[in-house]
């Protein structure tokens, strides 16, 4: 794509107005012009952690692009009268990327995700996709944020490796952290946050059936998998939040009402 993607506003964050194909069209466009960059699907959980905590904006916000990943936002922004044309699942366009990227003869990095997972999404994605190049995978232990020793052995294995786009599999903030830290070293790589997906690609996590994500409520899957991780995030932070986010949309839109 040569223009800019349109963006709306949701609690302070600029959000690119895209869909899949979109999307897809802006990564995969600019490798053909040797450009990367960094992308972030924004869950409710982050753009909570974006609205309330000024280290969580600068680090969100250096991202090339931030995408709704998340019905929360969807349905937000449609009740603040800007909507966004679709939710663009991490997990999804996963998929999405790989399938692209098969086609078009780029390669792929999986950093990250619990032990097994690369291993076990490398071997499904050559399996469904002919023409798969997964150049390197690797799970580093890495620290909250990265420090530089860790960011320096990350790029060591890139380099040798040179991926065109690298799913980033540590779950958030670690995972842009990560990116953000790599991002200005490889400027022609595309980098982006995939949190669970490695697990589902290989089969490790189940992921809520389409109709469960399709109205919203794939959070709930996920928390009776882990409750003990979950419930915390799900029920104390982000459920009050959401709450917040809706108000601020009505408000946003009764606002431009009376203008």
């Amino acid at each position: 794509m040569n223009d800019v993607p349109r963006t709306i506003d949701l609690m302070g964050m600029s959000l690119d107005v895209l869909d899949y194909e979109s999307l897809l069209d802006e990564m995969f466009g600019g490798l053909h012009a040797g450009r990367g960059g960094w992308i972030v699907t924004a869950n409710l959980d982050i753009l909570r952690r974006y609205a309330l905590d000024p280290e969580m904006r600068a680090l969100y916000g250096a991202a090339d692009l931030r995408v709704a990943d998340g019905m929360p936002l969807v349905w937000a922004s449609k009740l603040q009268g800007d909507p966004l044309p679709v939710r663009i699942a991490g997990s999804t366009l996963s998929w999405l990327i790989a399938e692209r990227a098969a086609d078009e003869g780029r390669s792929l990095y999986l950093l990250g995700g619990d032990a097994g997972a690369a291993e076990g999404a490398k071997a499904v994605l050559e399996q469904r996709y002919r023409g798969t190049r997964v150049c390197g995978l690797s799970s580093p232990r890495v620290s909250l944020p990265a420090t530089d020793e860790q960011l320096d052995a990350i790029a060591r294995e890139l380099e040798a490796c040179a991926p065109d786009i690298v799913y980033v599999a540590f779950g958030s903030p670690k995972q842009e952290y990560v990116a953000r830290g790599l991002r200005d070293r490889f400027p022609a790589t595309w980098f982006i946050g995939v949190g669970i997906s490695l697990g589902f690609i290989s089969g490790q996590v189940q992921r809520a059936p389409e109709w469960v994500q399709d109205i919203g409520m794939e959070w709930v899957h996920r928390l009776t998998q882990e409750p003990k991780r979950l419930a915390k995030r799900y029920l104390v932070h982000d459920l009050p939040f959401a709450a917040r986010l809706f108000a601020d949309a009505a408000r946003s839109r009764a606002g431009r009402l009376l203008k």
